[in-house]
């Protein structure tokens, strides 16, 4: 946002350029893999049966469509906290505001999601974490545990992107590793083929249960960690080349991993534990899903080496969650709305007060909200923050078609447009019950803006650029709460809710690309980035 007082910004240092195509790639990796792998085998299959497989998918390539329009606009504006950034470049701070503010949202769940599922891991050795009458509840030494675990998340990323790189790089090779060995083990030992057709055959639970799988399943979860790349674009080295190639990397090397330990899960499950049906597999003991396989078939190293896994996988995910988050916060103070004390970068060249406040946040969060509604509001969260890079791009296009890309999105005309409905589709999917929730924090932040403006009358909002999202997310919200997911009212049939979003998207998306900058206003912000 513009503001009255000239002063000179107070970051004086620069973000350094440090980061190469492989550690941008392990970035990526190390946060896609986090805990997801862990669990979301199990809660796909609950909700597709064998055609999880298909979850993983079309999840994949929805991701990966999404992440190649910020691949595009994030070479041409290689900027720290890309996706609360690059909305400012093509329709203004409000929008901007809006997005990263949704994206904040979201981050500040992943690092305690994390950190939750190694406490959960843990939890057999160390009994006094969590509640003996109320399980699945940290206890107060729990909660302070977990704090302490975000706090040396956050210590690690102050002192400099190489040092964090580098301590990625490590951990992201074990974390490649063991779900690997671990996928082969229970290939080669204890696959049955015909439970691909179990319970009534691959589709048994239909196309609505891929696409929830695919929501509400932990599939996308588990592939939002590709986001990182986006927001460490501004410490990457030849970011026109390396932040595109990193994020092509980390959608095909996470799929592969993912798609064979799902394969692995439905072909090593007995007869007994399919004996209830798919919606109520479930396994006894408190290692998990995949341990309790590994305990069954009597691989027991296997269970040791899975819960070795199950500490080193979320680890890695929360580090890079934790620096992914300093530069949010800090893009959002670059943008106006968060204060500009937390611009400032330490000796190290990162966001060192940023991090602070989201440790503070994040820790705060294992007290106001359980488990389930973290993980819920996560996937909604960042998904709405998403939804803005197809409008981006094509906003973009047309205001600065000149400026260099190093990738450009073919057929962009056809993709952008497809990846914005995508992107609403998933929001759909994750039901009215998460939507509220997500409408809820939105309000917060829309509050917070207001006062912010009453304080500073001289700061100009980009309101008329932002009209798009009255109907988006009115609209949206409407859909929802009539629709057939979450706890929705059910009046729209299964299919024809599908195609009222998909038209709804497509008149949306258009009508966004119609809002963007002047081309005054988007050369005024340029400036002002390039100073």
């Amino acid at each position: 946002m513009p503001r009255s007082n000239p002063s000179p910004q107070p970051a004086s240092r620069p973000l350094r350029r440090e980061i190469g195509l492989l550690s941008l790639t392990f970035i990526g990796v190390s946060g896609v893999l986090g805990s997801g792998w862990l669990f979301a085998p199990l809660l796909a299959s609950q909700l597709a049966g064998p055609a999880a497989l298909l979850g993983w998918l079309l999840g994949g390539l929805a991701i990966g469509l999404l992440a190649m329009t910020f691949a595009e606009i994030a070479a041409m504006l290689p900027v720290a906290g890309g996706i609360a950034r690059l909305p400012q470049f093509s329709h203004g701070n409000v929008v901007s505001m809006a997005m990263g503010w949704s994206a904040w949202i979201g981050y500040n769940t992943t690092a305690p999601i994390e950190v939750e599922a190694m406490l959960r891991y843990l939890a057999p050795h160390l009994p006094w974490l969590y509640q003996s009458s109320t399980p699945g509840n940290l206890t107060a030494l729990g909660m302070l545990t977990a704090s302490l675990m975000l706090l040396l998340f956050t210590v690690l990323n102050i002192f400099g992107v190489r040092v964090f790189a580098r301590l990625n790089a490590s951990i992201t090779w074990l974390k490649l590793l063991v779900p690997i060995l671990v996928a082969a083990v229970l290939m080669l030992e204890h696959f049955d083929g015909a439970n691909l057709q179990a319970g009534g055959g691959f589709f048994t639970m239909g196309t609505e249960g891929i696409l929830a799988s695919i929501a509400s399943g932990g599939i996308i979860f588990a592939y939002l960690g590709f986001r990182h790349t986006i927001d460490l674009a501004g410490e990457a080295k030849n970011p026109q080349f390396t932040v595109p190639a990193a994020i092509l990397l980390t959608i095909l090397i996470c799929f592969v991993i993912y798609a064979s330990i799902q394969l692995a899960f439905l072909g090593a499950l007995t007869e007994a534990e399919l004996a209830d049906g798919w919606k109520q597999l479930h396994f006894s003991g408190d290692f998990g899903p995949l341990s309790g396989l590994a305990a069954a078939a009597g691989i027991l190293w296997l269970v040791s080496l899975l819960n070795l896994g199950a500490v080193i996988a979320p680890f890695g995910g929360a580090l890079v969650a934790v620096g992914s988050m300093g530069r949010l916060a800090l893009a959002l103070a670059q943008n106006g709305f968060f204060p500009r004390a937390l611009e400032r970068l330490n000796r190290f060249g990162v966001p060192a007060s940023a991090m602070l406040l989201n440790f503070v946040v994040a820790s705060l969060i294992f007290v106001l909200l359980p488990f389930s509604e973290i993980l819920s509001l996560n996937s909604a969260a960042i998904i709405l923050s998403f939804a803005v890079g197809p409008i981006a791009l094509i906003a973009l296009r047309r205001l600065d078609p000149a400026r260099q890309r190093g990738f450009r999105l073919p057929a962009a005309g056809i993709l952008a447009p497809l990846a914005f409905i995508v992107s609403t589709l998933i929001i759909y999917w994750s039901g009215w019950d998460t939507y509220w929730r997500l409408a809820l924090c939105l309000a917060i932040g829309l509050l917070l803006l207001i006062i912010k403006v009453k304080k500073t009358r001289s700061e100009q909002l980009d309101l008329a650029e932002a009209a798009w999202l009255i109907p988006f997310l009115g609209g949206l919200g409407i859909i929802s709460y009539l629709g057939d997911f979450g706890q929705g009212l059910r009046l729209l049939p299964f299919g024809w809710d599908i195609l009222l979003i998909s038209l709804f998207g497509l008149a949306v998306f258009w009508y966004a690309v119609r809002c963007r900058l002047s081309a005054e206003k988007y050369a005024r912000y340029l400036r002002k980035e390039q100073h």
